[in-house]
């Protein structure tokens, strides 16, 4: 029987709080309700029963709190939502509780079954276990710089100009506050405490904003144009993601012995958060309604991994599975990857690509039709009007923001139940992960595999000696270097000076997209087959490559990369256990002041996982548009990134409540 409660306090997760255990809460509840420092009022919400207040209010508390958002709450620190329910975890609760709401109001508060792990251990070690899903918290504030811009939600968009500090003296003890300060059009500034600091975020956009003027209604009047358009693409995500909660199709299989075998097969420790990736996938192939989950992770965090679990357990349960990816050697590799993998059990693979001669394109085709293919990896050939199955059951899309939405949508109307994985490497903004959350399944895979080295990285002028010195130390202990000429008209020019450095018997190819693809296949066969010591190419090497012997990477003309593209590149060594170094070369008679900020940048952010940082501006606002639409762009220029999303949120949560 459900034990109802007439009110409940949750407190946020600061580093003060997360440092008590669950017992020093009980023992100091009281304290803590009639509490009136200025500490505890702006990390503690009261509800009760029959309150007014709007779950959105709730929410968006939550977030300010620091708590986390999943499909289903397992720790203190996280909630869910479903319609009018909340779930919550306080981390100050023994229990985990459910509030219902009637329209703006709390009618039920109840206790779940849902317990602390230890509520002994001090919270920090409880949330933050090896085990658990959540990450240490970052301030999205913490990383401001003077001159960056900054979004006010009641005074627009200005810039951060720095931090005050005072201090004054409270009930006889000195307490230090710290406020931030904003400047406005014609000079205003704007002081923002830090108790009400959840008010303002970093802009994040695709060009550099309008600055507002404090006192004037235009930011007003922009936040209402933005919020009609949001309304559209709110009920867009909402008809899109309705279809998967109407479908339904039968559970997979539960895991066999060929299962276990698979998961004995791989070589590396899982990390946490691919252990976490592959534990939700299995769940969503046991329930009885379509997947449709999202992983997202850095170059060589291990979604391939998760993907070939999630199709063995397809194709042992006696379906089709489907791998598209967005280029032939992207396709290929991964062809060569789960065929490798997959040699001991009985499963038919096929690769699918426009390369491969008509007549074999054909009787793939016909045995993808009668059923006598299990597997098939391919480009964008698998879209193609004479491509059909006789059971899919998975489809996996590889690099998904490389696809457009009518692409998509395409591969998803093969089938309304068919089960969707997607992975991206386009890291999944914080806002954008709460707004998509309660509509799309999302996991991030931010660990690093286990022994991986942070990769060396040098940015330096242009020179032979440096290019020649580098090629050496690697071939000295038989590894192999990417050599990075992005330029097709003169890559020919650049082996031969590589081939004049004097480097003895060294094998050189050239590789490059605008080679027949067949050729180019076999080039890159070849270097993986280490027929051949350097790879001169183009940015074809940018994705899918994953050569554990390549582990010196060198960047011709480095200022020619955005910070994306060059750390995606940099992605591509260092995939063993052996120290890679990366050189990103640059002339310095053409070095602009945006060149060198972008340079400073990749030679500061070297560490694993650190590509989120370097690609801030860049990846989010990708991910962005690639998840709503290229549409959206203008409004998330108007207000930011994350303004947008938190309004996003908002109306998705009110219309899913006006629609029940």
């Amino acid at each position: 029987m459900k034990q109802s409660m007439d009110r409940l306090i949750i407190v946020a997760i600061t580093p003060p709080i997360l440092e008590k255990g669950l017992v020093w809460f009980e023992q100091h509840k009281q304290r803590i309700e009639k509490a009136s420092s200025p500490f505890w009022q702006r990390n503690t919400l009261t509800l009760r029963k029959d309150q007014k207040i709007t779950m959105s209010e709730v929410v968006r508390t939550l977030y300010d709190f620091g708590y986390q958002k999943y499909q289903d709450i397992e720790l203190p620190g996280e909630f869910s939502q479903t319609g009018g329910i909340l779930n919550v975890f306080p981390v100050n609760s023994e229990f985990a509780l459910k509030i219902e709401f009637l329209g703006n109001t709390v009618e039920t508060i109840y206790k779940t079954s849902k317990l602390n792990p230890d509520p002994q251990k001090p919270l920090n070690k409880v949330i933050y276990n090896e085990g658990a899903r959540r990450k240490e918290p970052q301030s999205d504030l913490s990383k401001l710089k003077p001159g960056d811009f900054v979004v006010h939600l009641d005074h627009g968009i200005g810039l951060f100009a720095g931090k005050s500090q005072t201090v004054a003296l409270n009930s006889q003890t000195l307490e230090q506050d710290t406020s931030y300060i904003i400047e406005y059009a014609g000079g205003d500034k704007l002081i923002v405490p830090e108790n009400v600091s959840y008010k303002l975020s970093p802009y994040l956009g695709f060009s550099n904003p309008t600055i507002y003027r404090l006192g004037g209604n235009l930011w007003h009047k922009t936040k209402k144009r933005v919020n009609q358009d949001i309304i559209k693409t709110a009920k867009e995500l909402l008809r899109i993601y309705a279809r998967r909660e109407v479908a339904t199709r039968p559970p997979y299989d539960k895991d066999s012995d060929m299962t276990a075998q698979l998961e004995q097969g791989f070589e590396f420790q899982e990390t946490a958060d691919q252990a976490i990736a592959i534990d939700k996938v299995m769940k969503d192939l046991d329930k009885n309604i379509p997947m449709d989950r999202l992983i997202c992770g850095d170059v060589g965090f291990g979604k391939t991994e998760v993907a070939l679990r999630a199709a063995a357990r397809s194709v042992f349960s006696g379906k089709q599975t489907a791998i598209i990816a967005p280029t032939t050697i992207l396709a290929w590799q991964h062809f060569n990857t789960f065929k490798s993998r997959l040699e001991k059990f009985p499963v038919r693979i096929e690769l699918l690509t426009r390369i491969q001669k008509n007549a074999a394109q054909k009787e793939i085709v016909s045995r993808l039709k009668s059923g006598n293919v299990d597997l098939v990896i391919g480009t964008h050939r698998i879209l193609q009007k004479d491509v059909g199955f006789k059971n899919l059951g998975l489809l996996i899309i590889d690099e998904e923001q490389r696809f457009g939405v009518k692409q998509k949508e395409k591969l998803k109307s093969f089938r309304s139940e068919l089960d969707v994985l997607s992975l991206s490497a386009t890291p999944i903004p914080r806002t954008l992960y709460f707004s998509m959350s309660g509509l799309k399944d999302i996991s991030n895979i931010q660990t690093p595999p286990q022994n991986r080295l942070p990769i060396h990285t040098f940015v330096m002028p242009k020179s032979k000696s440096i290019v020649k010195k580098a090629i050496q130390k690697e071939l000295e202990r038989h590894g192999q270097v990417y050599y990075l000429h992005n330029r097709v008209a003169t890559i020919e020019s650049a082996r031969k000076r590589i081939g004049e450095l004097g480097l003895g018997e060294v094998k050189i190819s050239v590789g490059h997209a605008k080679l027949p693809e067949n050729h180019l296949i076999s080039i890159i066969q070849d270097f993986r087959d280490k027929k051949t010591d350097i790879l001169v190419a183009t940015t074809i090497i940018e994705n899918g490559l994953d050569l554990s012997n390549v582990n010196t990477l060198i960047v011709e003309d480095a200022t020619r990369l955005g910070l994306s593209q060059a750390h995606q590149l940099r992605g591509r060594i260092g995939r063993g256990d052996k120290q890679a170094y990366a050189y990103f070369l640059y002339s310095p008679k053409k070095l602009t002041d945006i060149a060198k900020r972008r340079l400073k940048t990749l030679k500061e952010y070297q560490g694993l996982g650190d590509g989120y940082q370097i690609a801030m501006r860049d990846l989010e606002i990708r991910g962005a548009g690639n998840i709503l639409g290229r549409e959206q762009h203008g409004s998330i220029n108007k207000v930011g990134l994350n303004l947008y999303c938190q309004m996003l949120n908002e109306a998705v949560e009110r219309l899913k409540t006006e629609n029940l």
